[in-house]
């Protein structure tokens, strides 16, 4: 799919096979890993000196992203994560009376391509089924005109049918079936429009969503309103996914044991909303459509993106049209070619991504080519860096309800979010500018102080960050029938406000300093029992630990600190025998599973980077990890990575950022070559 923001990422991270050890002729065993040394004629340079393992494993990989820097200074890599996405592109279409058969055809390849052994689809690589993906997936495939009878959709639906049907689903499967008469809209959680009308000063209110729930939540408020029903051929339906014709009571939601809890106090709200629904009197209703509507086209960005995100998107698109918009409304055409651009299409097969994340490549790129030691005013550091500074997000968007008085600043995720700049992608920006040489430093100036300003401005009363919103923290607002992804709010995490910490230490700010503390005493309440941080945006206990150390060593937290060691102890004992890190998705509901899982080269960097930071960088344990990097690599300076690694809701939605691989094994390569020569 070409469009005027994107390139084909389709596999650029792995154009190429083979390891770096392919290359060498000997191994040698030490304290688990192997180390393969290449042939001492690979190593020399022009002057005859020759390059140790580790500068040629940073060389290949700073030379790889070189080659993959784009010709504007950014960096863009794919963004995986389920089939859902796509298959709800499919639905989308037909709803719209806009089906392309050959833009259909290759998305139902892609489906296929994704379907397990046993019949179903996961939420990430090597994951359990997942019934509400696979119910989605086998719709979506139905309404590309595959039969019933299909080997692929037999298997799956043996998968479903075992799992107990269409009515175990979750929320999001069953408005897309309803949305076609597959499912009753009576057996939907109610959300009624009318919420939009309630006053920022209300316990509940759309302000106290998380803005990927808000930006969903009001365009679907506006289609809940009118429960519309586009209604498709009898065998594309679904009806086979019931375990048995479904009866008033199997809409009904599932109860927690006893009586007064929340969760059971908000299904008899549910009740009560339903009535209300289904009364002909509904004096607010007409004014909070149009308040809805309002919404909806006001925070549509002039690229015609909401929320840089495909739920809010397409819903915007759903709601615009079930108003009487046409798909030619300008809205309408350019919230379809917003979509198109988040495609990555083959000969055979196009897949819809999630959300696109070139800011956050790119200030990730520049970090680690900055750590692998590329000079600062090298020219592609400039050139990334003068991206950079042209996304600077200058407007207004929703985190000014809760901080009226603060000055717009920041970065968002994608080419352009104006609405929803978010701290992590901000603080990481500026923690990368740090490093590069701009001649211009007035404007790099002027916008670093505007960063961290809004950065601080965002920090919310217990001490901590969220990532779009301060002191978003409602959490019975995950109690209700419709939170099923238990991802209504955006409350303030330990990973975000170690890398506030990190922003913070970077451009000089003293532990003294007040937010410093508030967020040092945050972190220390949030620790898990046995030393780790839960990861909010990365798998899991990894992530969040390694952006905590970064964040206290930065800020100048005494390392030897008894809760700091508990840390460093938890990592090393994670360790794998081939001196690898990694750690699997169902740790989000493991516990015991923190910090366990096959090796990957992203969580390896994280590990290494946290014990870096936390001093231990001639430590046995280092000394392996950075081993099995450099045994690892490919030839082509890239690392594989199969595994899912990044989270956009944990437990239920799972990303592979295709970057990962890559950008954290050189930052931590590089950053142990830079440590150990300090102190050699």
């Amino acid at each position: 799919m070409t469009s005027p923001f994107k390139h084909p990422i389709s596999h650029a991270l792995t154009s190429f096979n083979g390891t770096a050890a392919e290359l060498g002729s000997g191994a040698e065993q030490k304290g688990g890993a192997k180390v393969h040394h290449l042939p001492a004629s690979i190593w020399k340079r022009k002057t005859g000196k020759a390059k140790s393992p580790l500068d040629l494993a940073i060389e290949g990989s700073r030379d790889f992203f070189f080659k993959e820097q784009l010709p504007r200074g950014y960096w863009w890599a794919e963004l995986e994560s389920n089939v859902t996405i796509t298959a709800e592109y499919i639905m989308l279409f037909h709803f719209l009376g806009l089906v392309d058969c050959e833009r259909q055809r290759k998305m139902a390849n892609y489906l296929i391509s994704k379907q397990t052994e046993e019949g179903s689809w996961t939420i990430y690589h090597g994951g359990p089924g997942d019934l509400s993906t696979t119910v989605e997936a086998y719709f979506a495939l139905k309404l590309a005109g595959y039969r019933a009878d299909h080997p692929a959709l037999t298997k799956a639906r043996a998968f479903v049918l075992q799992r107990g049907g269409v009515i175990k689903t979750r929320v999001f499967t069953k408005i897309f079936l309803a949305l076609f008469g597959e499912f009753a809209w009576f057996g939907v959680p109610s959300m009624p429009v009318e919420l939009t009308l309630l006053p920022n000063w209300a316990y509940f209110n759309m302000y106290e969503f998380s803005s990927w729930a808000r930006a969903t939540i009001i365009p679907l408020s506006i289609v809940m309103t009118s429960r519309p029903v586009r209604r498709i051929p009898p065998e594309a339906g679904v009806k086979e996914l019931f375990t048995r014709p479904p009866r008033p009571t199997d809409y009904t939601f599932t109860k927690e044991d006893g009586i007064l809890t929340w969760k059971n106090f908000f299904i008899g709200a549910d009740h009560l909303l339903k009535l209300y629904e289904r009364s002909p009197i509904r004096p607010f209703k007409k004014k909070a459509l149009a308040e809805a509507e309002k919404w909806v086209l006001e925070h549509q960005e002039t690229t015609g993106d909401w929320g840089g995100i495909q739920p809010a998107m397409l819903n915007a698109i759903l709601a615009l049209s079930t108003l009487g918009y046409s798909n030619e409304h300008p809205a309408m055409s350019q919230g379809l070619k917003a979509m198109a651009n988040f495609c990555i299409e083959t000969d055979e097969q196009l897949v819809l991504q999630s959300c696109i994340s070139p800011v956050w490549d790119t200030a990730l790129a520049l970090k680690a080519l900055c750590d692998a030691g590329v000079p600062p005013d090298h020219p592609s550091l400039v050139k990334g860096a003068h991206w950079l500074l042209e996304k600077e997000v200058r407007k207004p968007g929703d985190w000014r309800i809760k901080s009226p008085d603060l000055e717009p600043g920041g970065w968002a995720f994608e080419f352009l979010n104006d609405w929803y700049p978010d701290v992590d992608d901000s603080g990481f920006v500026m923690i990368a500018l740090k490093g590069v040489q701009l001649k211009d430093k007035k404007a790099l100036n002027a916008a670093v102080k505007r960063g961290i300003n809004w950065c601080l401005g965002m920090q919310s009363k217990n001490g901590g960050w969220g990532a779009f919103d301060k002191d978003n923290t409602k959490y019975l607002l995950n109690k209700i029938p419709f939170a099923d992804l238990e991802a209504l709010i955006d409350p303030p995490t330990a990973d975000l406000t170690g890398r506030m910490l990190e922003l913070m230490g970077t451009f000089g700010y003293a532990r003294t300093f007040p937010a410093a503390l508030r967020a040092i005493d945050f972190l220390k309440k949030t620790q898990e029992p046995e030393g780790p941080w839960w990861g909010r945006w990365g798998v899991n206990y990894l992530y969040g630990t390694w952006s905590v150390l970064c964040g206290l060593s930065a800020i100048g937290e005494e390392m030897n600190q008894p809760y700091i060691r508990k840390a460093v102890d938890w990592i090393k004992s994670r360790q794998n025998i081939d001196g690898g890190w990694g750690e699997t998705c169902e740790s989000y509901h493991d516990r015991n599973l923190a910090g366990i899982g096959e090796s990957t080269a992203s969580q390896t960097g994280w590990a290494l980077l946290a014990l870096l930071a936390a001093g231990e960088v001639h430590s046995a344990t280092v000394v392996r990890g950075i081993q099995h990097l450099i045994s690892t690599q490919k030839r082509d300076g890239t690392w594989d990575e199969t595994q899912y690694t990044g989270t956009g809701f944990p437990k239920f939605f799972m990303i592979k950022y295709h970057i990962y691989r890559n950008c954290f094994p050189l930052m931590a390569l590089g950053s142990y070559r830079n440590l150990t020569a300090e102190q050699a």
